[in-house]
């Protein structure tokens, strides 16, 4: 197995209200990582090594060098047989349609390559992430070029956005039936906003967001899974199981214990 190294990187304060985090995973041999369902997109740079999906009927398939990982109600494992090297850029959803020009909707579910999202000038940004020799190099490249797209970022919809990040912060607790009224939009109109710049209904968004609530909860000693589930406002132990188990492909129980895709945490 391989010796996983990973640690994040905070954006410049003009990025923070789009980027959460940048991050930087490294191994040093063979390794199968696991990736689960997320209400937040990323992009990857694979800049040593490049991971195989390895795909439910039994085959593989190459990944991208560069490209999106759009929001994801579903996981996905990928593996790789030598060391490696991806630096990630963690982002809000809405982030997707402000800054890249694709409704979230539109890649939920689906890992699209760089060229084609509109936005980015992926050749330029590829060969720039690829030759660079340092993670603050990296951080500092893909800054300048997201910076250079607020210059003509969408506006942010009225009440749709704020209620994403609510729901993000909140870690899924938010009411968001609550929030809905408070957004001065008819049901229909702030269901359909909603999805354009989540990628998912309200509902499911929030099930995800609090899906990932209890995978933080990894490593953390002593906390039993009925604390894990009750922490994370599911007061029904066989609903979080059946969230967990859709939503990761882990039994709460194995992955709490170690399970595929966690030896980087």
């Amino acid at each position: 197995m391989s010796a996983i190294s990973y640690h994040t990187i905070p954006p410049p304060a003009i990025l923070a209200p789009y980027v959460r985090y940048y991050w930087v995973l490294e191994g040093a041999g063979a390794y199968t990582h696991r990736s689960m369902a997320d209400g937040c997109a990323e992009l990857l740079f694979h800049y040593h090594g490049v991971f195989n999906e390895l795909l439910p009927n039994g085959t593989t398939e190459s990944s991208f060098t560069c490209g999106l990982s759009g929001p994801s109600q579903q996981h996905r494992r990928f593996a790789i047989g030598s060391s490696f090297g991806m630096f990630g850029v963690y982002l809000y959803p809405y982030a997707v349609y402000q800054l890249l020009g694709v409704p979230a909707s539109a890649v939920s579910n689906h890992m699209p390559h760089l060229a084609h999202l509109p936005a980015i000038r992926a050749a330029e940004l590829q060969d720039k992430m690829m030759l660079a020799t340092t993670h603050a190099q990296r951080a500092t490249i893909i800054s300048q070029h997201l910076i250079g797209l607020l210059h003509h970022a969408k506006p942010a919809r009225p009440g749709i956005t704020q209620t994403i990040k609510h729901i993000i912060d909140t870690q899924g607790t938010a009411d968001v039936a609550t929030l809905a009224s408070q957004s001065c939009l008819s049901v229909r109109q702030f269901e359909r906003s909603f999805k354009e710049y989540a990628g998912f209904s309200p509902k499911l968004f929030t099930r995800i967001i609090r899906f990932q609530k209890t995978l933080a909860q990894y490593g953390t000693p002593h906390l039993s899974l009925t604390h894990i589930a009750h922490a994370a406002g599911y007061y029904d132990q066989s609903h979080f199981i059946q969230d967990f188990k859709s939503f990761s492909g882990h039994n709460p129980k194995t992955y709490f214990s170690g399970g595929e895709g966690t030896e980087w945490k």
